[in-house]
C-alpha cells in the first residue's frame, strides 16, 4: 500500500477483492465512456479470484474514504530473448472530479515499484491521439514513441 498526500492511498487488489474490481471496472467504463463494456458481462467471482491471484496480473486502486477514486490494471510481460520482462499499463483511470491531483502519477508510480520488484526492464502505456492531459502526465514519465497499433481479431473457433 502507499499513502498518498491528498488524502487517498494506492493499493494492490488481491484474490479477495472481487468487489474492489467490479468497483474498478465501472469506474472504467465511465471515465472511457464505455459503460456496457466494462459492466454488462461482468467477470464471475471465480474468474476475478483467479486473476488477482496470477503474479503477472496487477489491479492497483487508488482509495479515498472507501470509495474507489482511481485504478490501473497492467501485465507482466515475461520477454523470451533475455530473462527479463516488461509491464504493460493496460487500463488507467480516475474519477473525473478527483482529477489533477496526483492520483494518476500515484498509481503510475506503484506499477513502477512492482515493476522494479520483479526485476522488469519498462513499464509501457498508450494514449489515444488526442488525449492530451495522458500525453502530458505519460511524458514527463517517460520517453515518447510513435507505434501504430492493429487490432486484429480472432479467428473463429471450429
Amino acid at each position: 500500500m502507499i499513502d498518498a498526500t491528498d488524502g487517498f492511498y494506492v493499493r494492490r487488489l488481491a484474490p479477495a477483492d472481487i468487489e474492489l474490481m467490479l468497483a474498478l471496472n465501472r469506474l472504467f467504463g465511465e471515465a472511457f465512456g464505455e459503460v456496457e463494456t466494462y459492466t454488462a458481462h461482468p467477470p464471475r467471482g471465480a474468474y476475478l479470484h483467479r486473476l488477482l491471484g496470477t503474479p503477472e496480473f496487477v489491479a492497483l486502486v487508488a482509495m479515498e474514504r472507501g470509495e474507489v477514486i482511481g485504478g490501473l490494471v497492467a501485465y507482466e510481460l515475461v520477454k523470451f530473448e533475455q530473462e527479463r520482462s516488461e509491464f504493460y499499463v493496460y487500463d488507467l483511470a480516475v474519477r473525473e472530479d478527483r482529477r489533477r491531483r496526483g492520483v494518476a502519477t500515484a498509481l503510475t508510480e506503484a506499477v513502477r515499484q512492482i515493476a522494479a520488484a520483479n526485476a522488469a526492464e519498462t513499464v509501457f502505456i498508450q494514449a489515444d491521439r488526442g488525449d492530451e492531459p495522458a500525453i502530458a502526465l505519460y511524458s514527463k514519465l517517460g520517453r515518447r514513441e510513435d507505434v501504430i497499433n492493429f487490432d486484429i481479431p480472432a479467428l473463429p473457433s471450429r
